[in-house]
């Protein structure tokens, strides 16, 4: 049995140390590639912990973190994930975004995914924003490390009623498993729902 909780601000902080590890263990995969310390994402994660408006949606089984889901005020993000939509000239303050979903392989396939966004969507509302966004990487089709077996998120966010938009990248470095020893560059595509 699996449970779902919604923590936010200095609540998230006992979870910190399992979120870190889940993340680097699921980000390892296609597409991030992402070679991560847990130092780091401790560091990371604790702009969630300094934001009242904050969200860390938790999946928990016999005790043991199996999932998370972040999101707080875009306003609150780091500069990054700002810079584009105040270059279009949009209202950051008005929206909320959703940092990422990271779950166990062993857990995959039983609506955990759409329970996260159910629950980032009810928080954002509850606290009076009206777009949502989040921001996917951008991979090479053809990408030597991508599994035979991959399938892309792209149609699950669109039935949740998210648009990729054609604009709005943000631009990140990290270190990579298939490039050790340096931190690549990469374009971050977000997208984009708004409430009617």
């Amino acid at each position: 049995m699996i449970e779902i909780i919604r923590v936010s601000g200095e609540s998230i902080r006992p979870y910190l140390t399992e979120v870190a590890r889940l993340r680097i263990e699921v980000f390892r995969e296609f597409p991030y590639l992402y070679d991560g310390s847990e130092d780091y994402e401790r560091d990371y994660l604790d702009v969630y912990t300094k934001s009242e408006r904050s969200v860390v949606v938790l999946a928990i089984k016999d005790g043991q973190v199996v999932g998370a889901s972040t999101g707080l005020p875009l306003e609150d993000a780091d500069e990054a994930f700002q810079k584009p939509f105040r270059d279009s000239g949009m209202d950051v303050s008005r929206i909320f975004y959703f940092g990422e979903s990271v779950l166990k392989v062993s857990e995959r396939g039983q609506g955990i995914g759409h329970r996260f966004f159910d629950e980032r969507e009810i928080h954002a509302q509850e606290h009076g924003f009206t777009v949502t966004t989040f921001c996917a990487v951008q991979r090479d089709p053809d990408h030597p490390m991508k599994p035979d077996d991959y399938r892309e998120n792209d149609p699950f966010w669109r039935k949740r009623g998210y648009e990729k938009t054609s604009d709005l990248t943000a631009e990140l470095s990290w270190e990579q498993i298939d490039q050790p020893g340096t931190e690549t560059h990469n374009q971050l595509i977000f997208w984009l729902k708004r409430d009617s």
